[in-house]
């Protein structure tokens, strides 16, 4: 029987001009960017709050910072302010600005301040969210530009909030002391697991003879070289959730790292409802640190969310809000919520003082 979602038709045909395997990157590729029917470039909701009740369908699937509450712009306008003022620069850049909602904090917090920013550039492949992102954007218009592709040179402070997770993997498996490249064959009406032996390994060695499963992230480390290469003058600041390499390759994390969000629930099965539903990976902030020096960038700081915001001063926005926004804000700092998993890197060409962010918990050492 044909398959009736055309997401699944479409990655079939893929699949047949690839000789009928694809590695997992590429079929993560095809499940959330295929135009007009990928995950991130059809119509259903994807950021905000949870739905009120099951039969309320069009809640979205997931939450991000700056969704849960607006002091999360505010507290990183501080880092921007610092930013911009030290590289004599006035330009924003964010990459995959989902609902707008950050540009949008930003935007607000840096006008409130005095700060003047020239142009705001949201680097967004999905039309659907840029549409999105335009209507919700509209009262700084004047300011903002979309862009589907990265110009020669850039200056300024560069945004991913969120974006490196989403950006595809390939999957090593070894499996009886014999290393795989994990990829995806059809069956059926939808699509199965088939492994094929490779040379590509993980950046360090894993301990044990133990069947292990990991993540390699060429996409997000080649995003970040070119990030480099194009940065005359600024800060890139990326900010996500995952680990440094030891932490990452960590010999009884042996089933890697690949998630699925669909309703604000959680699932292991990429195989299973392409298009429907989100598909992540965490981050090897090692990786990316070493694709930013070969391009030249500097370390400029590495922490955990929560150090990074209370060092920009959410806690004193906190003092000044309301019960309710303050209750939201503690999801981003609290070790068991968002403040430990989730780590923000800095790198930069062109920074003669430490970024406020990383006044206190810097944990560059452990990258």
């Amino acid at each position: 029987m044909e398959p009736s979602n055309p997401l699944e038709v479409a990655i079939r045909n893929h699949l047949a001009a690839q000789g009928g395997w694809m590695g997992f990157d590429d079929f993560m590729q095809q499940v959330l960017y295929t135009p007009g029917l990928g995950y991130y470039a059809n119509e259903l909701p994807k950021f905000g709050d949870a739905p009120q009740a099951p039969e309320q369908p069009e809640g979205s699937d997931f939450v991000t910072a700056p969704e849960l509450t607006p002091l999360f712009g505010y507290a990183l306008a501080r880092q921007v302010a610092q930013a911009l003022q030290a590289t004599g620069t006035d330009e924003i850049w964010e990459f995959g600005a989902g609902s707008g909602a950050l540009a949008g904090q930003l935007l607000d917090a840096l006008d409130e301040m005095g700060v003047a920013v020239r142009r705001y550039t949201v680097v967004e492949l999905s039309q659907t969210l840029a549409a999105r992102q335009r209507a919700s954007l509209e009262r700084h218009a004047a300011r903002l530009h979309w862009a589907q592709t990265l110009p020669d040179a850039m200056r300024g402070v560069l945004i991913g909030n969120e974006v490196l997770d989403a950006m595809p993997v390939q999957l090593l498996a070894r499996v009886g002391g014999v290393w795989h490249e994990r990829g995806v064959v059809a069956m059926g009406e939808g699509f199965v697991w088939s492994d094929r032996p490779s040379s590509l390994r993980p950046p360090c060695e894993i301990e044990g003879d133990h069947d292990y499963l990991c993540e390699i992230h060429p996409q997000a480390e080649a995003f970040v070289r070119s990030l480099g290469q194009r940065l005359q003058r600024g800060l890139i600041l990326l900010l996500d959730y995952g680990f440094g390499q030891d932490e990452y390759y960590h010999p009884q994390r042996h089933m890697g790292t690949v998630m699925c969000h669909r309703s604000h629930r959680s699932d292991m099965n990429p195989l299973a409802d392409v298009g429907l539903k989100d598909i992540t990976a965490h981050v090897n902030f090692s990786g990316i640190l070493i694709a930013g020096e070969e391009a030249g960038l500097a370390l400029v700081g590495y922490t955990t969310q929560a150090h990074f915001l209370i060092n920009c001063g959410l806690v004193n926005l906190m003092q000044a809000a309301s019960a309710a926004q303050r209750n939201r804000a503690e999801r981003l700092i609290l070790e068991h919520e968002m403040g430990e998993l989730f780590k923000v890197i800095a790198l930069g060409r062109g920074l003669t003082e430490q970024p406020l962010g990383f006044t206190r918990g810097d944990r560059s050492h452990r990258l």
